[in-house]
């Protein structure tokens, strides 16, 4: 006859300590052999053997026992007595999610039971992954922070064997596996099938299903975050403090070693005194002969440069009525030439360009010629090529008081 639930939780607390001392025993030799339950059970004062089995918290091993998974698992989770698991045993959910993410995208059209069902061990197994990947971040973290302490007196020799086995066998194949841009990473894989899940939690036929998928979707947006995190102490704090571990400790070892037969090498004159300079043995001579450019002093005059250059004011109404005075201009570019020559005998540009302004007032008309035309003007060493435009004469303006101009 099967215990009741209650039963079992009452004598799991009732006989707590015998059961944590099988764990223990179970966790150092992997098996409880048939002597030492005996011992247990008789320190203890309490025979719970018939108990142990009945309740199937003990399976027999030939004439050994040892605790079922199912037990074993809620005790590790209740001590945080959790060991560090190589990536091979954690790479087995590439496997199984893989095959059900396969079965799910081939059958998507298929029987919705079985679509249901395999939705939802998906999601156990994806669950499961990520508490698997999480108890063996917090388990390396926590033998890497003993090991840094050294609280069981453990040989630098032997730090640095266990610094570079969890380098090399735990931490950077466990990187691999959360690498969301390995192609054959589980964290790629889920990404995937997150993708997946997306589009059909948005469209799809049976309701049942598509509610399926958006919860899948949520929880591997979740696991993904998480994931991250765990990537992040890898990373940033378990990897440089193990590696810290690893230097120290062949500094120390070398140390020690050289300690046990000083006499085997000469030492290192690490401790000698000496001085360093830094700067040259030169610097006093190069000084001198610097500041001796100084001694003769010569007296040093300022001049302001004057510039006599005239500052020219462009007097826009003066040779505005000389322009029109001399309507029609045929070509308005050379006139500005000409008229710049014979006012000043040289032109300059700034002054050629003032006067070009001219053509854009408002009451005088511009002609061009059907096809366009150029002509080249020397100012200086400078030549402008420039169209040929005409001004016939004053365009008519409507006053508003005189009528028409």
């Amino acid at each position: 006859m099967k215990a009741e639930p209650k039963t079992i939780l009452r004598f799991l607390l009732e006989h707590y300590d015998a059961i944590a001392e099988l764990f223990e025993t179970q966790s150092n030799e992997g098996i409880i052999k048939f002597e030492v339950l005996n011992q247990i059970v008789t320190k203890h004062e309490s025979d719970i053997r018939s108990q142990l089995i009945e309740y199937k918290i003990l399976s027999p091993v030939n004439d050994n026992y040892e605790i079922r998974t199912v037990y074993y698992n809620l005790i590790e989770f209740i001590l945080s007595e959790f060991k560090p698991m190589l990536p091979e045993t954690i790479e087995k959910y590439h496997t199984s999610i893989a095959e059900l993410f396969r079965k799910i995208r081939e059958n998507i059209n298929g029987d919705k039971v079985t679509l249901s069902q395999r939705l939802n061990d998906l999601a156990i197994e994806v669950r499961s992954f990520y508490e698997m990947v999480e108890r063996n971040t917090q388990s390396l973290l926590q033998e890497t922070r003993e090991l840094k302490a050294n609280v069981k007196k453990i040989d630098y020799r032997e730090k640095i064997v266990r610094a570079s086995r969890w380098i090399d066998e735990y931490i950077i194949p466990l990187n691999k596996i959360l690498d969301i841009n390995h192609s054959t990473s589980v964290a790629n894989k889920l990404y995937e099938i997150s993708e997946f899940s997306n589009k059909y939690r948005l469209n799809f036929d049976d309701e049942n299903a598509r509610v399926q998928f958006e919860k899948l979707y949520f929880q591997l947006i979740q696991v993904n975050d998480n994931l991250l995190r765990q990537s992040k102490i890898l990373t940033n704090e378990l990897l440089p403090l193990i590696e810290r571990i690893r230097t120290e400790s062949i500094i120390l070892t070398g140390w020690i070693t050289y300690l046990k037969n000083p006499y085997k090498r000469k030492a290192p004159k690490l401790l000698k005194r000496k001085e360093v300079s830094v700067y040259s043995k030169d610097t006093f001579y190069n000084a001198s002969e610097i500041f001796e450019q100084f001694k003769n002093e010569t007296d040093v005059y300022f001049e302001e440069e004057e510039n006599e250059a005239e500052k020219w004011i462009f007097d826009k109404e003066h040779y505005t009525k000389k322009l029109k005075d001399n309507l029609p201009v045929e070509n308005f570019f050379s006139w500005c030439n000409k008229t710049l020559k014979e006012d000043y005998k040289k032109v300059e540009i700034e002054k050629f360009f003032a006067l070009t302004t001219l053509a854009f007032d408002e009451d005088i008309e511009r002609e061009y010629g059907a096809k366009p035309q150029f002509d080249k003007i020397k100012i200086n060493d400078l030549t402008l090529t420039v169209p040929k435009v005409t001004i016939n004469q004053q365009s008519q303006l409507i006053d508003p008081q005189h009528g028409i101009s």
